[in-house]
C-alpha cells in the first residue's frame, strides 16, 4: 500500500541529508528560547539537583522583589544533548581543544549532572552576580556570566572563577 514510501525516503534522504535520528527534544532538556525555574513540566527543571533548584527559585524570588526577571536559558541536559553541542563547538571552533573552552565534554559537564543553570537575560546574571552567594550561587567560568552553580554554602564565599570551561576536568 506504501510502496511509493520508500523511494521517496531515498530521494529526501540523497536530497537533504540522512534523517536526524540524533535530534534532541525536551525530554534531553532543550529549552526553547527559556524557561521558568518555577515550571514543573519540563525535564530541564526536573531533573536539577534539588538543591540547586531551591536555590535558584529563592533567587529568582528575591531578584523579582528587585523587579529583576530571572529565568534560565539552559538547566539539565542529556548526554546526548551535551554530545551534540559539544560536536557543534568543535565544528564551529575547528578543534577539541578550543571547543572545550565553550562547551564540555558529556562526561564532564555539569549540566549533565543536573549541577548547573545557566541564567538570562542579563540584569538577571548581573544580578546573581552580585547576590548569588547569598543562596550559594557563583559564576562559575570568568567568560560565561551566565552559568551558575553550588558552589558555596548559602551566605559564603564563591570561589575564584576558572577562566572557561576547558578548566574543570
Amino acid at each position: 500500500m506504501y510502496r511509493w514510501l520508500a523511494p521517496l525516503l531515498l530521494i529526501l534522504t540523497t536530497a537533504c541529508g540522512p534523517l536526524q535520528a540524533d535530534a534532541v527534544g525536551e525530554a534531553d532538556g532543550l529549552v526553547a528560547g527559556h524557561i521558568s525555574p518555577f515550571d514543573t513540566s519540563s525535564p530541564a527543571i526536573t531533573n536539577l539537583d534539588p538543591a540547586l533548584l531551591r536555590a535558584v527559585r529563592q533567587a529568582a524570588r528575591d531578584a523579582a522583589a528587585d523587579g529583576v526577571e530571572l529565568f534560565l536559558t539552559t538547566a539539565w541536559r542529556s548526554e546526548r544533548y551535551q554530545r551534540k553541542l559539544y560536536e557543534e563547538a568543535i565544528t564551529k571552533y575547528g578543534s577539541e581543544r578550543e571547543a572545550r573552552r565553550y562547551v564540555s565534554t558529556p562526561d564532564s559537564s555539569r549540566h549533565v549532572t543536573g549541577d548547573a543553570v545557566d541564567v538570562g537575560p542579563t540584569d538577571a546574571d548581573d544580578w546573581l552576580n552580585r547576590h548569588g552567594s547569598a543562596y550559594g550561587l557563583c559564576q562559575t567560568y570568568a567568560n560565561e556570566m551566565w552559568h551558575f552553580e553550588l558552589a558555596t554554602t548559602p551566605g559564603g564565599e564563591c570561589p575564584p572563577m576558572r577562566a572557561d570551561a576547558s578548566a574543570r576536568r
